[in-house]
C-alpha cells in the first residue's frame, strides 16, 4: 500500500488525514498527533535514503509512543485489514504483502494470509498474532508461558480443546478467559460457552501453542490424527523423504530432529535450511530404527552418537548417503548427506573462477612439478567439486593419479581411488602410508583431519609429488595457520605449499522474477564502501516467483579466494607474523582476490544479491572499490 502524494489524495477525493494511512488517521483523531508532526515527519522521511514506514519515523520523532498506538487501533470500531495494518506497522515490507497475496491467491483449498505469511517466514508468528490481537481488539495469550488455572482445565474434555483449538486461562471475576485459535470461530465460542456456563472473554493464541499446552497438560493424551499417523508405514515415509529430496535436484541435506512435541524434517536446499514436513514425536523412534536399519548402525545404541551410510537407488541413478545420529535432550537427530555419485565432471573453466586469476591458478598452482594444492571451506561450500575438476584437469596418460577419499563422490576414468571404510581397518592412516609406495605423480587426500595426514602432505610434497587435499578454515590465510597449529614446521609449510583457495557457495539470484535494486545507505554501510565505489554495479534481486518458491533465489555460484604463495607470504610464515599481516601481504603483493571482493564483485553483475555476500562471507577489512576489483579480475 504506497502513500500517494497529496495532490493525488485531493484529485481522488482522499481525505487528508488517511492518505498517510489508518493508523495515523486515528492518531490524528485521537489529538495524539497534530498535523504538523506528520508533515515534518513526510519531510524527514523524504530525505532518507531508505524509506520507512511513516508510522515508524513518528515513533522514532517521539511524537508518539507504542502504547497509544495500540490503544489507538483498539479502540477503533472501523476494521483494519490484517495485511494493511503489518505494513503501517512496519513488520512487513509493500513487497512481502504483494508476494502473499499472490501466494494466497495460487493455494487450494485457499489458505488465509496470515498462515501464508508465517509459513513462508515474512513474519514471526508471535508478532502476527500480536498484531492480529490488537485489530481485533482481543487479549493475546501465549498458554505455554502462562500460569493456566488446571482446575479450571479438567472441567472439559481434553479431546475437545483439542479439536477446537482453545483452552481456557483462567477466571476473571464472572467470565472465563478462554485463548482461542481462531477468536472468530462462532462455533469454537459456543463450545467455550457450554463447557463453562460462564460469560467467555475471548483470548487470542497461536493453534502451536495451544496444542503443545494440550500435549504438556495431557502426556497420555494421543489425539486421532496423530494415532492415524502412527499407523502409516514408516518405510514409506522414509523412502519419500529421500525420493523428494533427490527430486528436488538441489538438496544437500536432510535434516530429521526430535523436538519436544513434534518431529520436524528440513531441506538444505541452495545452502538455506527450508521447513519441509512434520510428524508426530510418537514416530520418532520408528523412524530412527528404520534409517539405523538401511545404514547398518546399531540399533539397539541409543545414547551414543552413530555414522552411517545409505546407498539409494531412484530411477536408475544411485546416490550415497552419509547418515549421521546425533544424541540430543529429546532423541536422536539425524543429518542425511545427499552425495550424488556421477560421473559428469566440471572443468576448470566451468567452477566460476574469474578468467586473470584462473590463468594464475593453473600456471602458478596445477602446472606446478610439485606441491600442496589446499582447497579451504567449511562443510557445504563446494570443496569435493573443486579438487574433482583439478583432477580432471590433471588426468592425462603420462600421469598416475592416486586418490584416498571418504567416500568416493566422481568416479574417474584413469585414476586409482580408493574410499576410507573403517569398519574393515581401511583407514586414512592405513591407506596414507601405502600411497606413497604406489609411484604416484599426484596424489589426492581426501581431507586434512589431523596432525598425520598434514605431514603425509608435507612430506609427499617434499618428496616432489604434487598433492591436492582439502581443509575446513575460514580463509585461504587460516589454512596457513591451521597447518602451524598442527604443528607443522613452519619453513616445511612454506617451502611446500604453493597454493591455497578458500571458497563458498553463494545463491544465484532466480532468472525468472530477476528485476534491478537499487543500493540503500544501510547496504553501503554494511559493504564498507561509499556510492561511488560502486556506482558501476547492476546490483539485481528476485522478486520471488512459482520458479523459485518465493525465494527470489535459485542455484548457487561460487566465490573465489586464490592465494598463491610468493617470497614475501613465505617470509612472512617463517617470521610468525600475524594473520592481519600476512593478510595485508598478500593482496599487496599477489594481487590475492578476498572472497568478500569476488561476492561482491559477483552482485554487481546481478549474479547473486549483496544481501547473499554480506550473509555468507568473512570481511576482514575493506574491500577495494568496484573499478579495482574488475582490473583484477581481468575485465
Amino acid at each position: 500500500m504506497k502513500t500517494p502524494r497529496p495532490a493525488t489524495a485531493q484529485q481522488s477525493g482522499q481525505s487528508p488525514a488517511s492518505k498517510y494511512g489508518e493508523v495515523i488517521r486515528l492518531l490524528l483523531h485521537s489529538q495524539l498527533l497534530t498535523r504538523k508532526q506528520v508533515e515534518y515527519a513526510v519531510r524527514v522521511n523524504s530525505k532518507l535514503q531508505t524509506r520507512k514506514p511513516l508510522l515508524s519515523v513518528i515513533r522514532e520523532l517521539g511524537y508518539v509512543t507504542d502504547e497509544q498506538i495500540h490503544a489507538a487501533i483498539r479502540n477503533n470500531k472501523t476494521p483494519f485489514r490484517i495485511g494493511d495494518l503489518l505494513v503501517e506497522l512496519g513488520l512487513i515490507s509493500e513487497e512481502d504483502l504483494r508476494l502473499a497475496l499472490k501466494m494466497q491467491a495460487k493455494e487450494q483449498p485457499k489458505a488465509r494470509l496470515g498462515e501464508v505469511l508465517v509459513r513462508n517466514n515474512f513474519l514471526d508468528e508471535r508478532k502476527f498474532i500480536s498484531t492480529l490481537a490488537l485489530q481485533l481488539g482481543f487479549v493475546h495469550v501465549e498458554p505455554e508461558f502462562t500460569d493456566l488455572d488446571e482446575k479450571l482445565i479438567k472441567k472439559g474434555p481434553v479431546n475437545y480443546y483439542y479439536s477446537h483449538a482453545f483452552l481456557p486461562v483462567r477466571r476473571e471475576g464472572d467470565t472465563v478467559l478462554v485463548a482461542f485459535a481462531d477468536p472468530l470461530d462462532g462455533h469454537c465460542q459456543r463450545a467455550a460457552q457450554n463447557i463453562f456456563k460462564q460469560k467467555i472473554s475471548v483470548g487470542i493464541a497461536s493453534r502451536k501453542s495451544i496444542l503443545t499446552t494440550i500435549e504438556r497438560l495431557f502426556p497420555n493424551f494421543l489425539p486421532e490424527e496423530k494415532s492415524r499417523g502412527q499407523g502409516e508405514s514408516v518405510v514409506d515415509i522414509v523412502n519419500s523423504l529421500l525420493v523428494d529430496a533427490i527430486e528436488a535436484g538441489n538438496v544437500s541435506d536432510i535434516h530429521i530432529e526430535p523436538l519436544s512435541d513434534r518431529i520436524r524434517v528440513r531441506f538444505r536446499t541452495d545452502g538455506v535450511l527450508v521447513p519441509f514436513r512434520e510428524y508426530p514425536i510418537q514416530l520418532a523412534s520408528s523412524l530412527t530404527s528404520r534409517i539405523k536399519v538401511l545404514c547398518k548402525a546399531d540399533i539397539a545404541e541409543k545414547r551414543r552418537h552413530q555414522d552411517g551410510r545409505i546407498l539409494f537407488v531412484h530411477r536408475n541413478r544411485e546416490m550415497d548417503l552419509r547418515v549421521s545420529f546425533y544424541v540430543t535432550v529429546f532423541g536422536e537427530k539425524i543429518v542425511l548427506r545427499l552425495l550424488n555419485r556421477q560421473n559428469e565432471l566440471l572443468g576448470i573453466e566451468d567452477i566460476g573462477m574469474q578468467p586473470r586469476i584462473l590463468k594464475k591458478f593453473r600456471e602458478e598452482g596445477l602446472d606446478r612439478p610439485s606441491g600442496v594444492i589446499l582447497v579451504t571451506g567449511p562443510t557445504g561450500s563446494g570443496k569435493t567439486t573443486t579438487v574433482y575438476s583439478c583432477i580432471n584437469y590433471l588426468n592425462n596418460i603420462e600421469t598416475s593419479i592416486i586418490t584416498a577419499e571418504d567416500p568416493v563422490e566422481y568416479v574417474i576414468e584413469g585414476i586409482a581411488q580408493c574410499s576410507i571404510d573403517p569398519k574393515i581397518n581401511l583407514t586414512f592412516e592405513e591407506t596414507l602410508r601405502s600411497v606413497v609406495r604406489q609411484d604416484p605423480d599426484v596424489i589426492v587426500i581426501g581431507e586434512i583431519r589431523d596432525s598425520f595426514s598434514a605431514e603425509i602432505a608435507v612430506q609427499a610434497a617434499m618428496t616432489g609429488h604434487k598433492v591436492l587435499t582439502t581443509f575446513h578454515t575460514e580463509d585461504s590465510i587460516g589454512g596457513l595457520l591451521r597447518l602451524l597449529n598442527m604443528d607443522i614446521d613452519a619453513f616445511l609449510i612454506s617451502s611446500t605449499v604453493v597454493c591455497i583457495i578458500a571458497q563458498r557457495l553463494l545463491r544465484r539470484v532466480c532468472p525468472q522474477c530477476v528485476m534491478p535494486y537499487e543500493l540503500r545507505a544501510g547496504d553501503y554501510r554494511r559493504i564498507g564502501l561509499n556510492p561511488s565505489a560502486l556506482s558501476e554495479g547492476l546490483f539485481r534481486k528476485g522478486r520471488g516467483c512459482d520458479h523459485c518458491r518465493y525465494t527470489g533465489y535459485k542455484g548457487r555460484v561460487a566465490v573465489f579466494e586464490v592465494l598463491v604463495l610468493n617470497e614475501e607470504v613465505r617470509n612472512g610464515l617463517i617470521q610468525r607474523l600475524t594473520s592481519h599481516q600476512i593478510r595485508r601481504i598478500s593482496i599487496e603483493s599477489t594481487g590475492m582476490l578476498t572472497l568478500f571482493e569476488d561476492g561482491l564483485y559477483k552482485a554487481a553483475q546481478g549474479i547473486t544479491t549483496v544481501d547473499e555476500v554480506i550473509r555468507s562471507l568473512p570481511k576482514f577489512q575493506k574491500p577495494r572499490t568496484l573499478e579495482q576489483i574488475q582490473r583484477l579480475v581481468g575485465v
